[in-house]
């Protein structure tokens, strides 16, 4: 499976990484930078359908997406184009990403920013900090329960948002318990990475509204962004579909105006249940 292939060169780049610097060492530098503001997860809390925009190459399902990759110029189209948060793929041999181009792109905008890697060890969320990163991906298909809330408390420690990212409702039930409070339901299957886009739909429910509840992959048009807003979802995660747009901006407007209307639907079904409701109790009356 794809997921334990990426798991594996996770655990051997970390292997490398600490050659260089020494996992005391890296967790000693990112501990004595100044503490974040959880600034990830504050954006993702505005009234309507928060953005996710994600700079990625390539990745296992799709190969190559991007042959002309100018990633810098891309985050700064997306912040200028009303972009919540930046996603940075780091991961470098399925989705060609690398530590380098994440710290550039920190350097060239002032969003919040997830690294997006395939977290098997604490290293890597010291390694985030580091890099100027605000939130990681943690991942419950990879990490058991226990660990999950290891790493929560090392995220809380060092004021960077957790996105834990599950697939069905056992894996809800594990971020819950560990104590996330950024849930995002993933449309592909990391296990053979097959899209269903129905998931985030069905699995709605399980999360709690008071935990952050993030739609990933799927999208393609905006209408697909109009039916996760109007399921209740708190924010969109968008690759691929943004990434092959020639004009991000001009896109990206049309998924905001998506995810108004859906948000617009879902209040008016809220008030015709609510008269329906009146008017069955006054007809009991």
């Amino acid at each position: 499976m794809i997921l334990d292939e990426l798991a594996a060169y996770a655990s051997f780049r970390v292997a490398e990484a600490k050659k260089k610097i020494a996992a005391d060492e890296m967790e000693r530098k990112a501990r004595s930078l100044p503490k974040g503001d959880f600034r990830f997860e504050h954006a993702l809390c505005n009234t309507g359908v928060s953005f996710i925009c994600e700079v990625k190459r390539a990745s296992p399902s799709k190969g190559l997406i991007a042959e002309d990759f100018p990633y810098v110029e891309i985050a700064r189209e997306y912040e200028q184009a009303g972009a919540d948060c930046v996603s940075v793929l780091t991961e470098p041999k399925w989705f060609l990403g690398s530590d380098e181009i994440f710290k550039e792109i920190r350097a060239a905008i002032t969003l919040p920013m997830i690294r997006k890697d395939f977290t098997v060890d604490a290293y890597q969320i010291y390694e985030a900090k580091c890099m100027g990163a605000d939130a990681v991906l943690l991942i419950c298909a990879l990490l058991p329960t226990e660990t999950i809330r290891e790493y929560l408390k090392i995220c809380d420690d060092l004021g960077l948002t957790a996105l834990v990212e599950t697939h069905d409702e056992n894996e809800i039930r594990s971020a819950l318990k560990a104590g996330a409070r950024v849930i995002g339901v993933n449309n592909r299957n990391l296990k053979n990475f097959t899209v269903d886009f129905s998931n985030a739909a069905n699995l709605r429910e399980q999360i709690p509204t008071n935990v952050i509840f993030v739609a990933e992959s799927g999208v393609k048009e905006p209408q697909d962004v109009g039916v996760l807003a109007e399921i209740g979802a708190d924010a969109v995660l968008i690759g691929e579909a943004l990434m092959r747009a020639e004009d991000k901006t001009e896109r990206l407007a049309e998924f905001k105006q998506a995810a108004a209307q859906g948000r617009e639907k879902a209040a008016e079904q809220v008030q015709t249940s609510d008269a329906q409701s009146q008017a069955s109790d006054g007809g009991k009356a």
